[in-house]
């Protein structure tokens, strides 16, 4: 079975030395998770009426910086760690570094500000820089088996700045549209990312697990993903988005089994990548539901947001930041802590509302207390990981 540790570090590790900005996932897994330790409960008080809203009104707010904000600097931060290793030239660290995260932070406090266009133009330059600055290593070392993910990312950007024109009043109304474009193209990104990472870990890190992938659910499982964005983008709605949704959950359920997540359940730094995953197939099947009208299209979104990407993010982080740091890749009790507090949040979000509608306030103030309170304890935990030189004394 295995043990529960805390961080440990070889007794022979060099000194110390600050690192926050040595490579891409220090400052962005942090600045990411104090962002939602702090900002899901300033909207469960929106929500719930204690406090009045700022430029984005209603949800438009929440929505935004769940998906521009916190996961966005998350999925920036492993690209720029991932994309080193994946192309072995340098990506952004030192002021370079330091002048994307300034740009990220100016984004979120902008949006809390009267200036609209300012904060349109910071919404969607974080994106589109963080695109170049993955691209030239890439282009490079002519990675082209990466080369979507710049795609990916100025598709991201694309949205952002159809969201803020549109709060401008300078399109027609398509923000929850480009919300949902974005979301998306997240959840691609998670789908993409999970399958290569998620059958290894497993295979890594259960004996004998014998997790698998077959081409034929492979393709089936993100072709569905590509097939949505691109009815969500033309605005379709109805059976047929019905259909592709259920046949996307089927492809996922059928995948996710292919992992063998049962054989996970001694191993916490694998089985949060698998209770997290499940939940894309959740998902999926909530929004089938929601376009033929028997369960609120909220449920199904946060399926996807506070389950698939709150676990995946809190589970990547916590791996690829012992992983990049030298430190053992075994979950300790902090690190378990934070798997149950999300995944309990996320539950609570969804499974409360389903079975009790008239406890939707009741479940948000209470799931967002459980999820934020995961971040919070990774960040404070990981703030001397993540500002503090390898323990092996390697640069990164």
């Amino acid at each position: 079975m295995q043990s529960v540790h805390a961080i440990e570090e070889p007794p022979a590790a060099p000194p110390h030395r600050f690192a926050l900005w040595e490579l891409g996932f220090r400052p962005f897994y942090l600045l990411a998770t104090v962002f939602a330790a702090l900002s899901v409960p300033l909207w469960a008080l929106q929500f719930s009426g204690w406090l009045g809203h700022a430029y984005l009104g209603g949800s438009l707010w929440h929505a935004h910086e769940m998906l521009f904000g916190f996961a966005l600097a998350v999925i920036v931060g492993f690209l720029f760690t991932a994309g080193r290793n994946w192309s072995n030239q340098p990506t952004p660290t030192g002021r370079a570094l330091m002048a994307l995260a300034a740009l990220w932070l100016a984004a979120r406090l902008l949006v809390l500000t009267p200036f609209g266009w300012a904060a349109a133009v910071a919404n969607v330059a974080f994106p589109w820089a963080a695109a170049v600055a993955l691209a030239v290593p890439f282009v490079r070392a002519r990675n082209r088996r990466n080369y979507f993910f710049v795609g990916l990312l100025v598709l991201i950007g694309a949205a952002a700045g159809a969201f803020h024109l549109s709060q401008l009043g300078l399109i027609g109304p398509v923000a929850r549209t480009a919300l949902q474009v974005a979301l998306d193209v997240v959840l691609f990104i998670l789908a993409v990312m999970g399958g290569r990472v998620i059958p290894m870990f497993t295979n890594n890190g259960v004996p004998g697990a014998a997790a698998s992938r077959r081409p034929l659910v492979e393709r089936a499982a993100l072709g569905s993903v590509l097939l949505l964005l691109l009815l969500d983008a033309a605005g379709l709605r109805g059976v047929l988005l019905a259909v592709a949704a259920a046949v996307a959950a089927l492809a996922h359920a059928a995948r996710w089994g292919l992992w063998q997540p049962w054989t996970t359940r001694r191993v916490p730094l694998v089985w949060v990548l698998h209770l997290a995953y499940l939940w894309v197939p959740v998902h999926l099947l909530l929004r089938a539901l929601a376009e033929m009208g028997f369960v609120a299209p909220t449920l199904a979104t946060h399926a996807l947001t506070t389950g698939a990407v709150g676990g995946l993010i809190i589970g990547m982080v916590t791996r690829t930041a012992r992983g990049h740091t030298a430190r053992p890749l075994r979950a300790d009790r902090f690190d378990t802590a934070c798997y149950v507090l999300v995944l309990a949040g996320a539950l609570v979000r969804v499974a409360l509302p389903l079975f009790a509608p008239g406890r939707l306030v009741e479940a948000a103030v209470m799931s967002a207390l459980l999820w934020s309170g995961g971040f919070a304890l990774y960040a404070v935990r990981y703030w001397p990981v993540l500002s503090r030189s390898r323990v092996d004394g390697r640069p990164g």
